[in-house]
Parts: C-alpha cells; structure tokens; sequence
C-alpha cells in the first residue's frame, strides 16, 4: 500500500499535493466561519492555518496521511483542501477527511468529483479494503453528502472528541468497502456526467 504525495486530476477538480507553497491561496478563503462550524480544527487566523496545513504534512511524513489542496480547474483558484488519514497499511485502511470547500464552489459538482477520484486512487492504486468517512453528530449536510457517495453507515462514537467551544461531539462514521466500490464508482461517474451536462446547458 504504497503512501506518496500524487497529483489527482479530473474534468472540474486537480487535487494538489498540499505544501506551505499553497498557504497564501488558502488564506484568501479559509477564514469563512461556516467552513468550520463542525469541524474540530479551530481556523481564525494565519497561525490555525498554518497548524493545519504543518500538521498534515507531519502526518505526510509519518506515512499515515496524504494531505491535497484542492483547486478547481475553471478558474484555476484554489479552493478547499482534503486529505487520506489514519492510513493503515497492513489493514489496508483509511479515512478520507479534513476536507472543506469554499462555499462558492459547494455543489459545484467539485467536491463528487475529488471524492471520486480519491476513492479510485484509494481502491484501484493503493489496494485499499476500507475507506471511512465521519462528521458531527448535527451536521446533516455533511451526513446527507457522505452516503450520497455510496458509504455506508456504521454507528456513533459518543463523546469521540471535545469541539473548540467545550462541547462534545458524537462522531457519525461511515465507510465503502472494496466489494462495494464498483457499484459506487458506476454511481459517482453517472452524477459526474449530470454536473457536467448542467454546466454545459
């Protein structure tokens, strides 16, 4: 299960492997408090970013996680980032997550098209079993999208971890398994092809 930063590249999307080289382009964007309502990295300011950016690069380092900025192809502007964590090379599993998207870009059909292209990297390239998803507990939206992907639900990790404010989040955790992926892919691709004729018409 071979953990090396890699270029993903579709129709809309080019997922970029992150670097500090992209700190100045995700500082014009990052800073939108919607972005982070539900996440657990807090991000009002130049030092929280940088944290986020060093912290998966650490990870990067460290062979458990494949940090990527994302830039959407139309305009060419950097606009979100994801990553792989947790990276578990003998189980040949990990987590696809600490992804955010400038709000502009939301259902753009960006975000299917990097999840897809994450997916295939992780089944087809890095021979992965399992790839989780979580979210908040109250981020609907979130939960709404994961299993639009084709993920299945698994159950709650009550008091998983402590949010910013204090409070306590109860992780939802999903997951696409390596039987279920070609069902999946055949779905992502027919969405694709609809964000596409829409953009087009």
């Amino acid at each position: 299960m071979q953990v090396a930063p890699v270029t993903l590249e579709g129709t809309v999307v080019r997922l970029e492997p992150l670097s500090m080289s992209h700190f100045a382009e995700l500082a014009e964007i990052a800073f939108n408090t919607d972005i982070w309502r539900w996440m657990t990295d807090p991000m009002k300011g130049e030092d929280d970013l940088r944290r986020y950016i060093q912290t998966g690069l650490d990870a990067a380092a460290a062979g458990t996680a494949m940090p990527w900025a994302t830039r959407s192809k139309r305009d060419n502007r950097i606009i979100g980032s994801t990553r792989f964590a947790d990276i578990q090379p003998f189980h040949k599993t990990l987590e696809i997550g600490w992804t955010w998207v400038y709000p502009d870009y939301q259902r753009s059909g960006i975000n299917v098209e990097a999840k897809y292209l994450q997916l295939r990297h992780a089944f087809e390239v890095m021979g992965a079993r399992r790839v989780a998803f979580k979210t908040h507990q109250q981020n609907v939206k979130s939960q709404t999208a994961i299993q639009a992907l084709g993920a299945k639900p698994e159950g709650v990790f009550r008091n998983h971890v402590i949010m910013p404010d204090g409070s306590a989040r109860h992780s939802h955790w999903y997951s696409i398994i390596d039987e279920e992926w070609p069902e999946v892919k055949a779905r992502l691709e027919t969405r694709m092809q609809k964000h596409l004729q829409r953009a087009s018409g």
